[in-house]
């Protein structure tokens, strides 16, 4: 596949999209990867020098809703992947940013993740690597199918990136399926998956991006006369005079001297040793609960004189291209319908135009793909059997 030159971002269609400020809102970029795609996208050089940068294939994959929607997808295990894409220039001051793709992932992938990157400023595209500084990074990351199968949303501020707090459950299926990040500018967002809403909140309650506008008072001193003790020693239960004398063992009292003992030959009979039924193990002294406790002391909280609210906090002042840049283990992710606008319902309709209106139509083909190939396995391994089976009997 050719290696593509630095992004023709201007083409007749992309200025359509662009320009497009009506109802749908503005579209700052829309790809999907149709003809001359490689002309948009720059492929990196990165860990080509160790020959462990992945080739991408332009396709629809082994099964579709629509064959000749193609998009880009990993073709090799255990490699490095990263591509980018320049747009316009563009602040989401004042405005909803909404980041969406769909993504698929053909080999039930097990290590590797499915996420984009949008990038601010100038950055060398040939250069493109881990590395790179980066605004948002957002998409599903998955690391052991029952382990770690997570929505990755990384929000960079002041040169620190910043995960989500909460948890959010990707799909880890073989089907496309469309992700959706959306930040408002009252400092609220939304993630979708497949234009259902997955999860929903505040920019400053779910990722730490500013310091918390309260923190413990460095200055508070627990008490000397703070008791965080929950139960205390019952003072009015005393131990038994004689109970360390009370042996653990004792001489079976149901023993007998064997008729037969010769004292002489064996010494002095012994009667065995058993546990002593009125030792009761180390004394211990009742526990009781505390009348005097308080609960776990926890300092007051002051303001904090490091906070400093920023209004700005949802802003990205100078957005300007969206890159894929991934480790996988095993290949076949497929990556297709980019889009960056600012309005939630023309993302949400272009995921029902494109996946929505395939997506029954994909999960049959997919099933018929599979059948086929357990059809197919099941002659490999009928044939195999029958030829061990005849090479057998010419042995005999």
């Amino acid at each position: 596949m050719a290696v593509g030159r630095k992004a023709k971002v201007f083409s007749s269609i992309f200025f359509a999209l662009y320009f497009i400020s009506a109802a749908s809102g503005e579209v700052f970029f829309e790809e999907h990867f149709d003809d001359g795609w490689e002309d948009r996208w720059v492929i990196s050089d990165w860990r080509k020098q160790d020959y462990m940068a992945g080739e991408w294939n332009h396709t629809s994959g082994k099964w579709s809703g629509d064959y000749e929607d193609k998009g880009i997808q990993t073709t090799e295990d255990y490699r490095f992947y990263a591509i980018s894409a320049e747009f316009p220039e563009f602040s989401n001051k004042d405005k909803t940013l909404v980041f969406q793709f769909s993504v698929k992932h053909e080999q039930k992938i097990n290590c590797g993740g499915g996420y984009m990157k949008l990038l601010s400023g100038e950055i060398n595209q040939k250069k493109f690597d881990s590395e790179t500084p980066y605004s948002i990074m957002f998409g599903p990351d998955i690391c052991g199918r029952d382990t770690k199968k997570i929505v990755q949303a990384i929000l960079s501020r002041n040169g620190t990136n910043h995960s989500i707090k909460k948890k959010v459950s990707c799909e880890i299926d073989q089907l496309t399926h469309v992700y959706t990040f959306v930040i408002n500018p009252d400092a609220t967002y939304n993630i979708l998956i497949d234009n259902v809403e997955k999860e929903s909140g505040s920019l400053y309650a779910d990722w730490d991006m500013l310091p918390p506008k309260k923190i413990k008072d460095p200055e508070a001193k627990k008490p000397e006369d703070w008791d965080e003790r929950v139960y205390i020693s019952d003072p009015e239960h005393k131990k038994p005079k004689e109970y360390d004398d009370i042996p653990k063992v004792i001489p079976d009292p149901d023993a007998k001297m064997p008729e037969d003992w010769d004292v002489e030959k064996r010494g002095e009979w012994k009667a065995p040793k058993i546990p002593n039924p009125e030792y009761k193990g180390p004394w211990k002294q009742k526990k009781i609960k505390n009348p005097n406790y308080k609960g776990k002391w926890r300092a007051p909280e002051i303001d904090n004189p490091e906070y400093k609210d920023d209004p700005d906090v949802y802003v990205f002042p100078n957005l300007r291209y969206v890159g894929i840049e991934l480790w996988q283990v095993k290949s076949g992710t497929l990556f297709d319908n980019v889009i960056i606008c600012d309005d939630p319902e023309y993302a949400k309709k272009l995921a029902e135009d494109t996946w929505g209106k395939n997506k029954d139509i994909e999960k049959a083909e997919f099933e018929k793909y599979e059948k086929k190939k357990q059809e197919e396995e099941a002659r490999v391994e009928e044939e195999r059997n029958v030829n061990f089976l005849a090479l057998n009997s010419e042995l005999l």
